[in-house]
């Protein structure tokens, strides 16, 4: 046994634990098949976490595995395995040819576009204060280590990392959890900021409260609170875990009062379990012993308990679990949960549509490991998602994939939230979108897509522009500037794996031409208020001479028209102390509506 985790079964007691489990479960016909042999190349490595992709753009979905030998010590450093898929699920190690000699202890790989590119390229958290990756795709899938002059180069212990555009910009940043001599020790999590081309800058002492945390397992990001950016919460071991909330970049602790206490966590995953709009908490070991948790969120990142009232005991039992995810496995339109353990075999919980979950059992070949991570996706490209889990600790470190035989996905993506824009003046630029986009799964890099666009029209037809993903659900897209007054109707096309597409209904916003800004009682235009203002009033209403430049200057009393009154109320002003002139005192726009206007702006207010 290795040291460090609670064994809480051993030898015959886990089989009358499995067999209660087939009592007190709900008995299913098997839909994920174990589908390893001959299709995952085995390597006996300790693998702590798998991350999926599309690293060579050729339309199916790799694989990548974080290797390194040793629990709470360091062991044995191994290679990052980066494996091609065939299309077919059939998966080939190109791991030496396509990332080199990248060999370390690591514990996380996670893929964002980080130079803005078009590709994926690599992050990769390393234990036993080890300097951390990034490669860089060179658009086919082949990797070159360039972390030496692309983020932070010092020694840490990190078990976890994660993409997000923390500061609205563009570009993907970095979250890096981190301990003390390993990941079980106590460490500052750090936050390097990208230059938006893939260069970071450590900007942890900033924008990140400073406080040690005790050994830090999780990171994940999501938009916890509704507002279109992304906060984050940290898992970690010691029961301490972290709710910090984004506030334009600036990330404040908001854990007290607002996150449940927790004990033991491996691992959070966010996704929508009550289908109320907003992303709730599971917890694999979060709860009492080593049961899971479920925090439900009120919609503002405030979190309550309710393991409890929807995942009790019967369907929760007291087991090393690493690691859970979402994913709608029947198609019924809600986030189920599957749950990978150590030392038993992976399970499923199954939600009734209003966030109570039961265990399912059958659903998954029984095979007895060492799970540490599990990832769901389409990898044999029949329209259903797939598990793969990533195996250490003990046993015999053979990663497995089990082939989905359920029903093809045949929901559309949902589009939970988005950005609704406000008129504009012409010249105020480029137009920003946010989504929430959602399908039938989590992960840390959200869902898989064909495509995500946004679609706007100034009167003729949709021209579309790609949505760029910013970190979990949340997707960026940009409106271009025409430069003219125009009524701009917008909206979000997303496209699942599967094919299932969701078009929103088109939202708009006007462009118009900006209103003067004048001086009431300027009525010369020379930036002043004096005898010579009232001068011009008279010449001009009874001498004829020249209309002022803006009529809303000699309107001096804002009672919609010109005449003697204006004046009067004018020198009333300057040499009676007489009440000032209504806004805009100073530079600014007529708030009346009424039929005087100004034709331009004037010179001393531009």
């Amino acid at each position: 046994m290795i040291s460090g985790r609670i064994r809480l079964f051993r030898g015959s007691f886990t089989g009358l634990l499995l067999l209660g489990l087939l009592v007190c479960g709900q008995l299913a016909a098997q839909q994920f098949l174990e589908s390893s042999t001959g299709r995952l190349p085995i390597f006996n490595e300790y693998s702590s976490q798998v991350a999926i992709a599309d690293v060579d753009g050729d339309g199916d979905l790799d694989l990548c595995f974080a290797n390194g030998r040793g629990f709470s010590s360091a062991s044995l450093q191994e290679r990052v395995r980066l494996l091609i898929n065939d299309g077919n699920a059939t998966f080939t190690d190109e791991s030496a040819a396509r990332l080199g000699n990248l060999i370390g202890y690591g514990r996380d790989v996670e893929f964002g576009d980080v130079d803005g590119d078009g590709d994926l390229d690599l992050a990769v958290a390393n234990d036993f204060l080890s300097t951390q990756n990034l490669l860089i795709n060179d658009g086919t899938g082949f990797f070159t280590d360039e972390s030496a002059t692309r983020i932070p180069q010092f020694a840490m212990s990190s078990s976890h990392c994660a993409f997000g555009d923390i500061d609205d910009d563009g570009d993907l940043d970095l979250w890096y959890t981190r301990g003390g001599s390993s990941r079980f020790g106590s460490g500052q999590a750090q936050l390097w900021l990208n230059d938006g081309s893939g260069f970071y800058i450590n900007a942890t002492a900033q924008l990140v409260p400073q406080q040690q945390v005790s050994e830090p397992m999780d990171c994940i990001f999501g938009d916890l609170d509704g507002d279109l950016d992304l906060d984050m919460i940290e898992g970690h071991r010691a029961g301490n875990s972290k709710l910090y909330i984004n506030n334009g970049g600036f990330f404040v602790d908001a854990t007290a009062g607002n996150f449940p206490a927790d004990s033991n966590t491996y691992s959070y995953d966010l996704g929508d379990l009550d289908s109320d709009g907003d992303l709730d908490v599971f917890g694999a070991n979060s709860g009492v012993g080593s049961r899971e948790a479920v925090f439900h969120n009120d919609g503002n990142a405030s979190f309550t308990n309710v393991t409890s009232t929807v995942l009790p005991n019967s369907s929760n039992p007291n087991i090393d679990d690493n690691d859970s995810k979402f994913l709608d496995y029947d198609n019924d339109g809600d986030l189920d949960v599957t749950v990978c353990a150590i030392g038993g075999p992976e399970r499923m919980l199954r939600n009734n549509g209003s966030g109570f979950l039961t265990l399912v059992t059958g659903i998954i070949s029984s095979v007895s490991d060492s799970s540490l991570d599990v990832e769901m996706g389409d990898l044999d490209g029949d329209g259903d998602l797939d598990m793969v889990t990533a195996q250490g600790e003990s046993g015999a470190f053979r990663n497995r994939l089990y082939l989905n035989q359920g029903p093809a996905d045949s929901r559309a993506p949902s589009v939970a939230q988005w950005e609704e824009l406000d008129d504009v003046d012409v010249g105020a630029g480029p137009q920003r979108v946010r989504a929430v986009i959602r399908d039938n799964m989590s992960s840390d890099h959200g869902a898989f897509y064909q495509a995500v666009v946004l679609q706007w029209s100034d009167g003729g037809p949709f021209q579309s522009v790609p949505m760029t993903w910013s970190g979990h659900e949340l997707y960026r897209g940009v409106i271009p500037d025409p430069g003219t007054s125009a009524t701009i109707s917008y909206r979000i096309s997303a496209t699942d794996l599967a094919g299932n597409t969701t078009v929103t209904t088109p939202r708009s916003y006007f462009i118009g031409t900006p209103p003067a800004q004048f001086k009431r009682g300027d009525i010369n235009n020379d930036g002043g208020r004096n005898i010579a203002d009232a001068v011009a009033g008279l010449v001009y209403l009874f001498g004829n001479g020249a209309a002022p430049g803006c009529l809303d200057a000699l309107d001096c009393n804002d009672d919609g028209s010109n005449d003697i009154s204006d004046v009067v109320a004018l020198l009333d002003y300057l040499f009676q102390s007489g009440n000032q002139p209504p806004e805009p005192f100073e530079c600014g726009s007529d708030p009346t509506d009424d039929p005087v206007s100004c034709d331009t702006t004037q010179e001393n207010c531009l």
